[in-house]
């Protein structure tokens, strides 16, 4: 006998998929009320998925044994953008095969050097803004994380290839800007390739510009060796299994893309929201100054990764502001029983970073930008998650924070910045993330000096 799923939601599925295409926070929002910690939704085309915000229950997702669930299977929306060899879209053997390859080069030492380079990008962008000149955040932030993916992922800072490729990711990881747009990765019948005068076609036809630039850089790197070289792509390139075995050429191209896109648009978002948020509340910006001017001038980046005002401001960011309203689903590969339910096999379960971030009882007034929460609690893995859990947890996250905290150091520390306006922003489905609509419009009104040069 079939167990049934806990609180199906009743609207037809067709209208369920809307709302979570157009605004899948306030959706959730309106079914935990009615609902409580657990329920299922049904998305048209896509299948019933049981959304699930009980940090115990979530907890006890991630002690499971991982080979328990599929996770990869789950990620075929991604198929289309990201091509059959993504990390995200790996289960079992080959998932752990593929992360172990990939791993080396977002952790440790390597980090130090990624840092120099950050840093130096940083400057390099922030240097060309203007005093009195408006500008739009998340733009600024899309500029600079992709320049740390074009230097330090595929380690291209100069050339044809480079000068090729810079204007033609941002151009193609921007064709989902919006709902409307972003339907065409959620609805299959949009997906139609007939030229450059579709969206899909276009999008299509980009894709393929950069699969054979990105092979192209491959295959010269093959040929001519890149010993000494330190970016990402050198290093797993450099990568062998315990059979002595590298990554294809395939797998090494669909990686660079998964990179591009976990990485580029989910970093520059983060970044536009501590902006945000540092110029809405002054106290925040001074303690913020106060803490970065303690540590001199020139200091080393890694020891401002690790200022612990500094870290609790990204963390409060990545929480209040989740850049994906849920972690990957997990997919039963047999029965079993979470928080009192029993699920049958290929039931797809789905932790919700967004209620868990927003839960009153561990956030008190969960909707106020607060950093100090995290100075005086630390919270589990099933309470705080930005980055996924078990082992689905981001494989660059480390690197992810390493990011956005030189970034947002740098500037606030060099630059006198503040917001165009004091309108309210709100979050917009672009692609499969979450962004502020409008980008956030920012104004340089002049350099700063700091305490110690001051």
């Amino acid at each position: 006998m079939l167990s049934q799923l806990p609180n199906c939601i009743t609207r037809p599925s067709w209208l369920q998929l809307i709302s979570w295409i157009a605004d899948p926070l306030k959706f959730q929002d309106y079914y935990r009320q009615k609902y409580g910690d657990i329920f299922t939704m049904r998305l048209s085309g896509l299948g019933a998925f049981v959304i699930i915000s009980d940090p115990q229950a979530i907890q006890e997702i991630f002690n499971q044994d991982p080979k328990q669930f599929d996770v990869g299977s789950g990620n075929t929306l991604a198929i289309p953008l990201l091509g059959q060899n993504s990390l995200l879209l790996m289960d079992g053997d080959r998932h752990r095969r593929e992360r172990k390859l990939l791993m080396p080069a977002f952790h440790g030492e390597r980090l130090q050097t990624y840092a120099k380079q950050i840093c130096k990008i940083t400057e390099h962008i922030a240097s060309e803004w203007q005093v009195g000149h408006h500008f739009v955040a998340r733009t600024a932030m899309q500029k600079i994380s992709l320049e740390v993916i074009l230097q330090v992922v595929f380690g291209l800072s100069g050339g044809k290839r480079y000068q090729q490729l810079q204007p033609l990711l941002a151009a193609w990881t921007n064709m989902t800007d919006s709902p409307s747009r972003s339907s065409m990765l959620f609805l299959r019948f949009l997906q139609q390739d007939w030229g450059a005068w579709t969206p899909w076609g276009q999008m299509k036809q980009r894709q393929r510009h950069i699969h054979d630039l990105l092979q192209a850089e491959i295959e010269e790197r093959r040929t001519n060796g890149d010993a000494g070289q330190a970016d990402v792509l050198s290093l797993i390139m450099a990568a062998r299994d315990e059979n002595g075995q590298a990554m294809t050429d395939e797998e090494l191209r669909d990686e660079l893309l998964t990179i591009l896109f976990a990485g580029h648009e989910t970093t520059a978002t983060i970044l536009a929201w501590a902006f945000y948020q540092i110029h809405q509340q002054t106290d925040v910006r001074e303690k913020l100054l106060h803490e970065l001017d303690s540590l001199g001038e020139n200091p080393n980046p890694m020891e401002i990764a690790h200022l612990s005002y500094l870290t609790a401001v990204c963390q409060e960011t990545l929480r209040l502001y989740p850049v994906l309203p849920s972690i990957f689903a997990r997919i039963t590969k047999s029965p079993m029983k979470i928080a009192g339910y029993r699920f049958d096999a290929e039931t797809v379960l789905l932790p919700s970073i967004y209620l868990v971030h927003s839960r009153e009882d561990l956030y008190p007034e969960p909707h106020q930008f607060r950093p100090e929460r995290f100075l005086e609690r630390q919270y589990s893995p099933s309470e705080y998650f930005p980055f996924g859990g078990g082992n689905r947890r981001c494989l660059g996250y480390a690197l992810a924070q390493l990011e956005i905290k030189l970034v947002l150091a740098t500037v606030v520390s060099k630059y006198q910045l503040a917001l165009a306006n004091d309108k309210p922003v709100k979050l917009e489905r672009r692609g499969f993330t979450l962004a502020p609509k409008g980008g956030i419009q920012l104004v340089m009104t002049g350099k700063r000096l700091s305490e110690v040069q001051a």
